[in-house]
């Protein structure tokens, strides 16, 4: 019998070690049985340890089949090497039917209840709960708009647009009390990683989704962990060599108050058996510079971060609780009270938070919502307003056909209280994704629809359409002010592709703004001009509804 020398075992011992180490730097599984990844991985581990320490040489592999056609008895390696594959099978399928069994009993079928209390709803009064912003504080860009124009600004960086690229992230927050889309910028290639890998990343990109203001953030220190570096600086790695053992949800990228980058990654927690009810139970939050981190339990996470419950997630859990409220029979047969999220959401600022926005909707109904909900991504606090009305596809439709003319497509609406009546909100935008229009629909009666070529137009024709309704409703103010004056200073802008005059006239403090469509003859306005101005004030900025030159 042929024994392996010491130094032919060590070796096998050196490359099954190096080949794990290999598989664990790439797939980067949470040491935790919890993971399926970690599972995955275990029997993966097992076929390479089978196979690099017990399979004999094929010296070894020619004398077993030699001495068996010489008819010869062979007691070498290749002999035991059926019961080593057989122990290793045996562990491979206990670690499967193990898996197979935990999840089962884990399932639905079993746990309805506790599916449908994996988040806590409560219902609110829309009015009180959700404030009336201002026209100048309403989000217009949604995230294709804002992908849009973060390349735009790129393009406009000579000094960078050959070296990065811009991280597709886009996360939404509330940065300062503004709604903000932020994302990173990455390193165009492996060669452009090499040139710049010193220094990092040297920025990031804002969309001021109210005001579409795009800005190009320089760091006075480069952003050195990302997704886009390698080795240990890349972001997911650094996390996992870091905390080894806790499963991550996805990883977002946000800013602080002062606008240091950090990366949000947020820890799950299976609350059902052992790996089934995912939920969230804290987050590790990383400086993307300075690679500093800290894990925070769920109800510890600093109040300026915005995307703790990645909304994937949230969605999962409120289709859940619509679906399992009456038990997990009751969700197949007869499915009283069974409700549904609507296809699609859109997020809301409230006092310095995000909030993710839904519909519900019986799963009997495909048309109409029987109420919403708001979520709070940080704290997942969840509030159901009980408002029947118009879907958001319907909305969205609704809004469409009344610039049909223009073939302008809507974006997915956000929630908003609009004289004390819930309201969606909509862009419109042509087929280069620019914000052209604006509308608002009422959600009990979509066929209240008004559209603007600014938001406050829109919102006064909106209002002028609900008084004229039979319709419950707060009494609109619409401060129409009328004043003669002489123009002392005028800007001209484009905004959401628009043509724009923002002017100021000769001893009053007041800023006025005209769309061209307002009057063409805008045009051809300059200082001196006497103007009779109809206009309405609204967060400080006058819109002129009407002109009358003298």
């Amino acid at each position: 019998m042929t024994r392996r020398s010491p130094i032919s075992v060590i070796v096998r011992i050196l490359i099954t070690l190096a080949a794990l180490f290999l598989v664990f730097w790439f797939t980067l599984p949470a040491i935790n049985l919890a993971s399926a990844e970690f599972r995955s991985t275990l029997v993966f581990a097992i076929l390479l340890i089978t196979l690099i320490n017990f399979t004999p040489d094929f010296r070894e592999v020619g004398r077993y089949f030699e001495m068996k056609l010489k008819g010869q008895n062979y007691s070498g390696p290749v002999a035991k090497l059926p019961g080593v594959i057989k122990g290793a099978l045996c562990l491979i399928i206990g670690i499967i039917l193990a898996s197979i069994l935990i999840s089962f009993a884990g399932a639905p079928l079993f746990n309805a209840g506790a599916y449908h209390d994996l988040i806590t709803v409560e219902e609110g009064d829309f009015t009180a709960d959700v404030a009336e912003i201002g026209m100048s504080s309403i989000p217009v860009v949604d995230r294709a708009t804002a992908i849009r124009l973060g390349s735009r600004k790129l393009g406009e960086i000579s000094d960078m647009i050959s070296q990065f690229e811009i991280e597709s992230d886009y996360t939404q927050i509330n940065y300062r009390g503004t709604p903000t889309r932020v994302t990173p910028l990455m390193y165009a290639d492996p060669i452009k990683w090499l040139y710049n890998m010193k220094e990092g990343i040297p920025a990031y990109i804002t969309v001021n989704l109210v005001t579409q203001e795009t800005n190009l953030v320089r760091l006075e220190e480069g952003i050195r962990y990302s997704r886009a570096d390698y080795f240990m600086r890349n972001i997911d790695r650094y996390l996992r060599f870091k905390y080894p053992t806790k499963i991550f949800d996805e990883i977002s990228f946000e800013i602080d108050d002062n606008g240091a980058p950090y990366w949000v990654a947020p820890t799950i927690n299976y609350e059902i058996m052992l790996w089934s009810g995912k939920n969230i139970d804290g987050a590790v939050l990383v400086n993307a510079v300075t690679g500093e981190s800290k894990f925070y339990p769920f109800d510890e996470i600093p109040s300026w971060v915005d995307q703790v419950c990645i909304s994937d997630l949230v969605i999962e859990h409120l289709n859940y609780y619509g679906l399992y409220g009456s038990g997990f029979i009751n969700s197949i047969f007869g499915q009283r009270g069974v409700l549904a999220t609507t296809d699609g959401y859109n997020y809301l600022a409230i006092n310095d938070d995000v909030y993710l926005y839904t519909g519900l909707t019986s799963v009997l109904s495909d048309e109409s919502n029987i109420g919403f909900v708001l979520t709070n991504l940080r704290t997942k606090a969840t509030k159901f307003y009980p408002v029947p009305g118009a879907e958001e596809y319907s909305a969205m439709s609704s809004a469409e056909g009344q610039v049909q003319n223009l073939k302008y497509t809507a974006t997915f609406p956000i929630l908003l209280n609009i004289a004390g009546r819930p309201t969606y909100f909509l862009s419109l935008k042509d087929s280069a994704e620019l914000v052209k229009m604006y509308a608002f629909v009422d959600v009990e009666q979509y066929q209240i629809v008004a559209t603007g070529v600014s938001v406050a137009e829109a919102q006064k024709n909106y209002l002028a359409k609900l008084s004229q309704s039979d319709v419950q409703m707060e009494a609109p103010e619409f401060n129409d002010a009328t004043i003669t004056g002489t123009v002392s200073a005028v800007s001209p802008v484009v905004v959401s592709g628009t043509t724009g005059y923002y002017f100021k006239l000769d001893g009053d403090e007041g800023l006025y703004f005209a769309s061209i469509t307002t009057d063409h003859k805008l045009a051809f306005l300059s200082p001196g001009t006497q103007l009779t101005l109809t206009y309405t004030e609204a967060d400080g900025l006058r819109t002129v509804s009407k002109i009358l030159w003298n």
